[in-house]
């Protein structure tokens, strides 16, 4: 007992390290963050926001100005003349705009300029302008119009110098330990056009990504590292200007250099992350954040554009098709780029910021770790079900958190790691109780494969659920084998050679058990008992029984002369078998038992193994089996017997061979003698008949079963074991015996 419970702590500890192993693993992956996982992060994060995306609010003071499909139906195709442009400028401010922000570059002069075109060689001789028209340059003219207007421009990354610098329009004060310094870096800035880039109010990084970012667009760089300075990003710039504002807040941490944890503009916080991005809470693209340009262009006062303009930050950009400003959202949405912008006005001013920090990262480390360790701990007490069944509680309470922080306080808390890890330590920790398992099966199977066939350890385990073990009755064989003379064998040798010796007789007759079916109950001592037709039906029980016993004697004949028994005198067998009702299943304690058979079969067996030395033949079986297998066996009668505990005699037979025996000639010969021998017994001929027959039988066993001929020897000396009177006699006696001793 004690061993057993040291074996398994000891199994227990080593799933718990192996557990803990693959915990240690899954952090180290969690902290490098290949790729795979970071994916799997973010496309959760869409999820959640797909779930529950931010409802749209008319009242919000932000609109954009769509160059659309009718506009540039109505007013041309893009770019437009910078005299047009400065046109809807005027027209914006006049109806009151906030601030008027292009997501648009403005990189070159106009070429409708009448200064461009004059200069175009192919021109110069054709058009006659008047002298002061000739100066005219419709970039001046634009610029005079956006410096009457509180307006910003767009810029872009770009890889190459522009040849002229982008110096931002608004200062910046630094908290902590600069944290400017890890901001998204832009190598170079597109350039404006002059003079625009006095003109302007306000200037703007128009990128939603940093440059060569494609894909979904989940966080935004709110400020921008440039070659002359921190530029905000257009949305956060026109914000600024509308708020009249003159430098932005970068709060950083105070123990790390380029740490930026926040953004101030005015009254307004915003959360980024370490690098100065902001998560975007999306909501649905809705028509009413648009207003068509052809509208604002058209003149005439209208009260309903006032309404939507007045004291609101316009944001100008196009969804035409093919102007190629369309990207998509983690809504699975396509949106114009400058509706991005305009969603992050919105959430500014709503203070509606998804966040994530490093403490919600630890917090799903942690959450693994948790995890990871209630499916190690739950497996290696109570196995892979209970451990699912906890793991899938576990799993829940992560999601629902992680819901719950998003739904309430817009922190993004990542499920996916700690429910992949969890699923991942389960699956493998599963692998490797699996593993365990089918080794000790196989060791449970090797072993038991010494008391049952192999095919029944087969149907066993294909059909487990239909076995009804437990006690049930039914008909099975029952086979006893005894070996003749162990005593004086027992003296012969000492008693380790003799374990050894014992251990390799009984693993060839024990294999012919098995072949032909058999279970093995169990050894005692110099014997075996074997039974058929349990744990699982066998047909043919009885001829398998008397099969595997004449496979015994063969094997037998071969262990005797093997090398084991040399210098040793041979070994005998006595075998019984016996078919009938018994009790099969767990006999036994609550705490110990065995699978066996109880019933009158198994005594009625075990005694005709006892009367082979009375019989004086090795292999002898009741009556039963003569009948189910008399013409698949080789048998002869051989009288009755008296069996200890029973009030009859019974009838035996000596089993002489297989069917093939049986139908031979030699065989045939033998049992016509066997017959006259048993009805001259009967009819009470002459001693000197009786010897004559009894010789000829002998003298046709010598070519049949040699083992026969001592079975005739004795067989004079039995005459009355054939008799029926004799049968009768001893029935009224043991009748009449039971009386007297119950009488007294």
């Amino acid at each position: 007992m004690a061993g057993r419970l040291r074996d398994r702590f000891g199994r227990r500890l080593v799933f718990r390290f192996v557990g803990m192993g693959l915990i240690l693993m899954g952090c180290f992956v969690r902290v490098a963050d290949p790729y795979p996982v970071q994916m799997s992060r973010l496309i959760y994060f869409d999820i959640l926001q797909r779930i529950s995306p931010r409802a749209y609010d008319p009242d919000l003071p932000v609109r954009v100005v769509d160059i659309d499909e009718r506009s540039l139906a109505a007013w041309g195709q893009w770019p437009w003349p910078r005299t047009q442009l400065g046109q809807m400028v005027q027209r914006l401010g006049e109806y009151g705009a906030a601030a008027i922000a292009f997501d648009m570059l403005f990189a070159e002069p106009d070429r409708y300029s009448p200064v461009r075109l004059l200069q175009d060689p192919s021109l110069s001789g054709l058009l006659q302008v008047d002298q002061a028209a000739a100066s005219l340059d419709n970039d001046v003219r634009f610029g005079d119009e956006i410096a009457n207007w509180p307006v910003v421009l767009g810029v872009a990354a770009r890889q190459t110098d522009s040849g002229s610098a982008i110096a931002p329009k608004a200062g910046l004060v630094e908290i902590g330990e600069n944290p400017a310094a890890g901001l998204v870096s832009v190598a170079h800035w597109t350039s404006l056009a002059p003079p625009l880039g006095e003109d302007a109010a306000g200037i703007g990084g128009v990128n939603v990504s940093p440059l060569g970012g494609l894909g979904v667009v989940r966080r935004v760089p709110v400020l921008w590292s440039g070659p002359n300075g921190v530029l905000p990003a257009l949305g956060v710039e026109a914000l600024r200007v509308a708020m009249g504002e003159p430098v932005y807040f970068a709060e950083g941490s105070q123990e790390e250099a380029g740490i930026m944890l926040e953004l101030g503009i005015g009254e307004f916080l915003l959360p980024t992350t370490e690098n100065g991005e902001i998560w975007v809470r999306y909501r649905r693209d809705n028509p009413g954040l648009y207003l068509s340009a052809d509208d604002i262009m058209r003149s005439g006062d209208d009260p309903a554009l006032r309404a939507e303009i007045e004291g609101r930050i316009i944001l100008v950009g196009t969804s035409a098709a093919g102007l190629f400003d369309m990207r998509e959202t983690a809504l699975g949405e396509s949106v114009p780029g400058v509706s991005i912008h305009a969603q992050i006005i919105e959430q500014i001013i709503l203070g509606d910021v998804l966040s994530r920090s490093d403490v919600t990262a630890a917090l799903e480390l942690l959450a693994f770790v948790i995890l990871g360790v209630v499916v190690t701990v739950v497996m290696s007490n109570h196995g892979a079900v209970a451990s699912f069944v906890a793991g899938g509680v576990a799993a829940t309470v992560v999601i629902v958190i992680s819901w719950l922080a998003f739904q309430n306080q817009s922190v993004l808390f990542d499920a996916t790691f700690p429910l992949a890890g969890g699923m991942a330590n389960f699956g493998l920790l599963a692998g490797y109780l699996f593993v365990s398992t089918e080794r000790e099966k196989r060791v449970i199977r090797q072993t038991f494969s010494h008391y049952v066939a192999p095919e029944i350890l087969d149907e066993m385990e294909a059909n487990g659920h239909h076995l009804k073990l437990g006690g049930e009755s039914q008909e099975i064989t029952v086979m006893f084998s005894d070996i003749r003379g162990f005593t004086p064998l027992s003296e012969s040798v000492s008693a380790t050679d003799l374990v050894a010796l014992l251990n390799a007789l009984f693993s060839e007759i024990g294999d012919q058990i098995l072949i032909e079916r058999g279970t093995i109950d169990k050894f005692i001592g110099d014997a075996v008992m074997a039974f058929w037709n349990a744990p699982l039906p066998v047909e043919d029980h009885p001829c398998r029984a008397a099969t595997a016993a004449l496979k015994m004697r063969s094997a037998l004949g071969k262990f005797n002369a093997s090398p084991i028994m040399r210098g040793r005198p041979p070994i005998a067998l006595a075998t019984g078998c016996a078919t009938g009702a018994a009790c099969v299943g767990n006999i036994g304690s609550r705490r110990r038992f065995n699978y066996t058979v109880i019933g009158d079969v198994v005594n009625v067996a075990a005694r005709i193994e006892q009367n082979c030395r009375h019989v004086d033949y090795d292999i002898l079986v009741s009556q039963s089996i003569q009948h189910a297998t008399n013409s698949d066996l080789a048998l002869l009668e051989a009288g009755f017997v008296d069996l200890k505990g029973k009030s009859e005699p019974e009838p035996v037979y000596v089993l002489v061979g297989d069917r093939d025996l049986a139908d031979g000639a030699g065989f045939q010969a033998l049992k016509a003698a066997h017959l006259q021998l048993l009805a001259a017994i009967r009819e009470r001929a002459p001693q000197s008949v009786v010897s004559g027959l009894c010789s000829e039988c002998t003298a046709l066993a010598e070519a049949v079963e040699p083992g026969l001929q001592p079975f005739y020897r004795a067989l004079p000396g039995r005459t009355a074991d054939f008799r029926s009177e004799v049968r009768t006699r001893r029935a009224v006696f043991s009748h009449h015996g039971g009386r007297r001793k119950a009488a007294e």
